[in-house]
């Protein structure tokens, strides 16, 4: 009788400590991609200007090796461009930097660290924050250079889904940048606040961006979103469909086109599925990762238990029928 209670008792226990395991895993997902090569693209919702960041290879002065991520933001009418240069390296836990270089048609603002800063980590929990200040050096087209300090805070506000033009995103991470920058010479005196927002996706990288104006740039296309399936797909389907094509003409005809058709619309239809919250057919690390972003929020979309509150049971529902 002992033994019943207390085995009754382990078994919830083990379920939870499973789903922990899943949630410490997907924490660890990659947001922003470091490799030399990725390219994301944005563009503005009003079609008015288009961001294209790419990682490359750079050397110092001293011949160390850098990752070169090149943010260049261009007007697509007049194609007049901004480049901003941030030069980086991965250790162990996050992505540093080590160098900044913005330009605009006014001045060239540059910020080196003696020290490397994190510039992003390489795991986002809720609520982490970290911040990148520099002493600066911003440089006027009129050749006066004027001292300055930049100062930028950065918050994981959220987990969100994001709509593309190049796809849906589930569990993406927007971080809130509050920017501060002062410069001080001569008849110059610059002060600077301003809010934006980023969003990354999950082994994506940089799918939304906010600037401080309000305006919304989506990701239109990057190297690191590849669509086998639909290639291999159509010829599938058109490889079958021609020959029963020509075969069934006589009787059969139309209701073999039929059954065929109906079959694979009721196989694609996975929405079905108890406790797949994300609708892709399977319950998975998604849809674990999915309920773990909203614990403590009355979302009824990850509220399986209908209890009024997103808790361990829920994560306990999803880890009992992982792989269904």
């Amino acid at each position: 009788m002992k033994k019943t209670v207390f085995l009754s008792w382990l078994k919830p226990v083990l379920l939870i400590s499973f789903a922990y395991s899943f949630l410490l895993t997907a924490a660890a997902q990659n947001y922003y991609p470091a490799d030399i090569g990725n390219t994301w693209v944005l563009e503005s919702v009003d079609g008015v200007e288009r961001s294209t960041y790419t990682l490359e290879t750079s050397e110092t002065d001293d011949g160390e090796e850098r990752i070169l991520l090149k943010i260049t933001t261009e007007e697509l009418s007049t194609g007049e461009s901004e480049t901003d240069q941030y030069f980086l390296t991965v250790d162990s836990d996050a992505i540093k930097l080590h160098r900044i270089i913005l330009e605009d048609a006014v001045a060239t603002l540059t910020a080196d660290f003696s020290t490397p800063v994190t510039f992003f980590p390489l795991q986002l929990e809720l609520a982490d924050k970290w911040q990148i200040a520099a002493d600066a050096e911003a440089k006027l087209i009129v050749g006066l250079t004027i001292p300055g300090k930049s100062t930028t805070d950065l918050e994981v506000v959220g987990f969100e889904e994001v709509v593309t033009p190049a796809g849906t995103f589930q569990n993406c991470a927007k971080v809130q940048l509050d920017l501060r920058l002062t410069a001080r010479g001569g008849f110059l005196n610059l002060d600077i606040d301003s809010t934006t927002y980023q969003w990354f996706a999950p082994d994506i990288g940089p799918i939304q961006y906010e600037n401080s104006d309000g305006l919304i740039f989506k990701l239109v296309s990057s190297n690191l979103l590849t669509v086998p399936e639909e290639p291999e797909t159509t010829e599938e389907d058109v490889t079958p469909e021609t020959p029963p094509a020509e075969d069934t003409i006589s009787e059969p005809s139309p209701e073999e086109d039929v059954t065929p058709e109906t079959l694979p619309e009721e196989e694609v239809m996975p929405e079905t599925v108890p406790y797949d919250v994300t609708g892709d057919g399977v319950v998975n690390i998604l849809d674990l990762t999915f309920v773990a972003a909203r614990l403590g929020e009355s979302d009824s979309d990850a509220d399986l238990t209908s209890d009024g509150t997103v808790n361990v049971l829920d994560l306990v529902l999803i880890a009992q029928n992982f792989g269904n």
